[in-house]
């Protein structure tokens, strides 16, 4: 094949084109090191309903008033535990307030929360309901449900009403099940 022949006035006007060249040393090319990005898992769905017992333990709970202490202990639970829970002993990691939530937007901010820490292994947690003070007949709503929805997780040792610092009989310690532990 022959050789095209390139006229000056083409090779100048290649040249301002192009601009400046610098000469390479070496042809070899060596690849750039990237790191690649991290996996991240798939998001699974999460039922959250599916932790809550089917029973009839909403027809039998007394309903509590403002002022009343919450508490439960799960089955084959010492009382110890309620009290070192009482007295702030195991620490909470985490905390949630459902104050001006609906009973439906309470529900599931309650049991999104629970299985968040049950996830990333916290023991205990402080969840502000409120006292329930503009409730009507002086039976707070969110107050007797938490009561009623904590009975019924299946990942919820025990709770009982924090102490008067922490929110008193407006908020409750929750000691729930470690993630080792739920083969419950």
């Amino acid at each position: 094949m022959a050789k095209k022949i390139i006229s000056a006035e083409d090779s100048n006007l290649f040249r301002q084109t192009v601009g400046k060249v610098n000469k390479i040393d070496s042809d070899k090319v060596l690849p750039i090191e990237q790191n690649k990005p991290k996996p991240y898992p798939r998001q699974r769905t999460y039922n959250p309903a599916k932790d809550l017992t089917e029973t009839s333990l909403d027809l039998s709970l007394e309903k509590v008033s403002i002022e009343d202490d919450l508490s439960y202990l799960s089955s084959g639970l010492q009382h110890k535990v309620l009290k070192k829970l009482r007295e702030g002993f195991f620490g909470t990691a985490a905390e949630l307030d459902l104050h001006g939530l609906s009973s439906n937007e309470a529900k599931n901010q309650l049991l999104n929360f629970l299985q968040f820490c049950i996830e990333d292994g916290y023991r205990c947690a402080h969840i502000i309901h409120g006292k329930g003070y503009r409730s009507t007949e002086n039976h707070p709503v969110l107050k007797n449900n938490i009561n009623l929805w904590l009975r019924q997780h299946t990942k919820v040792l025990a709770f009982c009403s924090a102490p008067a610092k922490h929110g008193g009989t407006g908020a409750v310690f929750v000691l729930l099940q470690q993630a080792g532990n739920l083969n419950r």
